[in-house]
This record gives structure tokens, sequence and C-alpha cells, in this order.
């Protein structure tokens, strides 16, 4: 058996592990997961558990505020889901894999299971100065862990070493041809899709573009499609079409002509590996959305530059569509271990 521990902090790491999930070829898993992401896990017909609360980020007008405070905040979220999973899997024998959930690999390590971990980072950057010196403990800590695990699966590319093994990106398959998705969903415009994930914390970005949408449209031949997720509660509006919380975001991705969204890591590779444009603006603060944002180009300032960037980004040629086999290869590499 496979006990599959999603971190329930955002929609990303659960949009991967559907990926990973669709590619492993058994019935015979458990995911433990919390809100959105359980959900979303649990609308693709996986079994799941609705266990995991997390605390949210305290982001205002797009900036994070107070990240040590959050921090100590996680810490004591972190020693809950250490209670649940070790429930969990004193109930449920099997491998461990976990998205970004430490607590279960504390756990597994107590118990002797096998484990794979599967992580954007290596370590933490929330805070500075004094707030900093606690920070770079628990980031030892978190590296001690990663170290006990049998692998840790990186969904980039990179240079293998010792347990750590790069499989590139990890993306959701689309269900069919671009063109068809276009019909099924009714794009006949220049289609521009903006995505927040599975917390309200982008809904700054959201306002910010329906005021940038409003000022182009008479020069654009475009539609605004919003997809605020299972947080952010969106009015409806002649504007914009707002589709509320969607299970396929990734075939929303490669229909339309850009999308606009945080810098979240799985969004910004499905938008690579179908070719669709994009504009990613980080949460300011926030270290990981930064390095992610800077990676493609985009930092937090250029969200008062939204205007010329959808024109400029509307007028690009569509890319090539990348070779994403990172749910293939993270698949292999759980099964390998469970055998």
């Amino acid at each position: 058996m496979i006990n599959f521990f999603t971190s329930p902090i955002g929609l990303g790491h659960a949009t991967r592990d559907i990926a990973i999930a669709e590619k492993l070829g058994t019935g015979d898993i458990q995911f433990v997961s919390g809100e959105g992401a359980a959900e979303l896990l649990a609308r693709k017909g996986l079994k799941t558990l609705d266990a995991y609360r997390p605390e949210k980020f305290d982001v205002e007008s797009g900036q994070l505020r107070q990240s040590f405070k959050w921090l100590m905040n996680y810490y004591s979220y972190y020693k809950k889901c250490k209670l649940i999973a070790k429930d969990v899997l004193k109930a449920h024998e099997g491998i461990i894999v976990s998205d970004e959930d430490f607590a279960s690999i504390a756990v597994g390590e107590e118990l002797h299971r096998k484990r794979v971990l599967i992580t954007d980072i290596t370590e933490t950057h929330f805070t500075t100065g004094a707030a900093s010196i606690i920070e770079k403990k628990m980031n030892k800590t978190m590296k001690k862990m990663m170290g006990t695990c049998d692998y840790v699966i990186i969904p980039d590319v990179g240079d293998d070493k010792d347990n750590i093994v790069h499989v590139g990106p990890i993306v959701r398959k689309a269900s069919a041809g671009r063109d068809s998705l276009r019909k099924a969903f009714g794009f006949s415009r220049k289609t521009i899709v903006v995505s927040i994930g599975g917390t309200d914390a982008g809904k700054f970005l959201v306002e910010k573009t329906i005021e940038a949408y409003r000022r182009i449209v008479p020069r654009l031949d475009a539609e605004l499609v919003i997809v605020p997720g299972p947080s952010l509660k969106l009015a409806d509006s002649p504007d914009y079409r707002n589709l509320g919380f969607v299970e396929n975001l990734h075939e929303l991705i490669y229909a339309a002509d850009l999308v606009v969204s945080l810098a979240g890591r799985s969004t910004m590779d499905e938008s690579i590996a179908y070719g669709t444009p994009g504009i990613f603006i980080p949460i300011q603060g926030h270290f990981e959305q930064e390095e992610g944002g800077a990676r493609l180009g985009f930092k937090f300032d250029d969200i008062f530059r939204l205007d010329k960037l959808i024109e400029e980004k509307l007028s690009e040629e569509r890319a090539i569509m990348a070779d994403a086999t990172g749910a293939e290869r993270a698949a292999e590499i759980i099964l390998r271990l469970g055998n």
C-alpha cells in the first residue's frame, strides 16, 4: 500500500500528486491532506482523508505579513500533523510518499517505513535578523529528515546526488487537444485565464488584473476567465467569466492564450509544459514565489504594469510544448521502492 501525504498549503502539491497517481496504476493508495487540496484529490476519485488544517498566510495587498509568526504557527501545525500521521500509519502498512509533509516523514522514520519525499525546496528563507536563527535550526532538522529518506524527488532539472533524484516538471496530462478543449470551454476569442491557487492570498492579483483588463479591453478582442479557487469568493460580473473551483486548471491553461497567476510552481510548470504564455506575480516576501517568479523574469512590482504585460504576452507566439515526463519518472521510483 502507498500512504500518500499531500501538503494542503495551496493546490499545487495536490495537482502534481494527481499526475503521479495517474501513472502509478494502482488503486491501493491512501491520500492524506486537507481542505481544498483534499477536495481536489477526492474529485479525481482518489481515496482521501481530509484531516489537515494548515495555517494561513497573512497576505495584505500582495505582501506577506508577520512571516515569523506564520513560521511558529506552522511548527505548531506540524506537531498536530505528526499525531494525525501516526494514527494513519499505525492503521495502514506500506510505504510513505510525502509531498512536502514533513510530519509523515518524521513518523515514518520512527516506524521504520520506506519513505519518498517530493519537494521543491531544500530550505526556507521566510525570516531575517534574529528570527532567522530559529528558522536555520528548523532547516537543519528538515535537511536531516531528507537525508533519512530512501528517495527525495525534485520536480526540476538538476544533478542527482545520494538519495536526491531530479525528475523534471510534474504536470497533469490533458484529456484532449487544444482545439477540442477551446471548443468545450467556449473559448472563441483570445482568452486570458487568471488563477490564484487554493488560498485567498491572490485576491490582490485578481483585483489588479480585472482593473487592467477593463482599461485595455477596448483595444483587445479578448475575454477574461477567472479561477478564484476554493477560498476566494468572487462576485459575478459581465466583465469576466467566474469559474470558481475547478479540477482541470491544466486544461484551461492549455486552452488559454495567456495565464496570469501567482508564482506557484505547479501553475508555472503547466504553463511551460503546454506552451501557453504566462505572467507570474510572486507574493512579496514569500521567498519561494519570489525565486520562482524571478526564474521566469517576474517580480512583485510587475503587478503595477499588468496592462503592458498582458498586451505584450497576448501578442507572443505560443511556445513549443515541453516534454514533461516527471510524473512517469516519479511513479517509477515509488513503485520500485514499494516492490
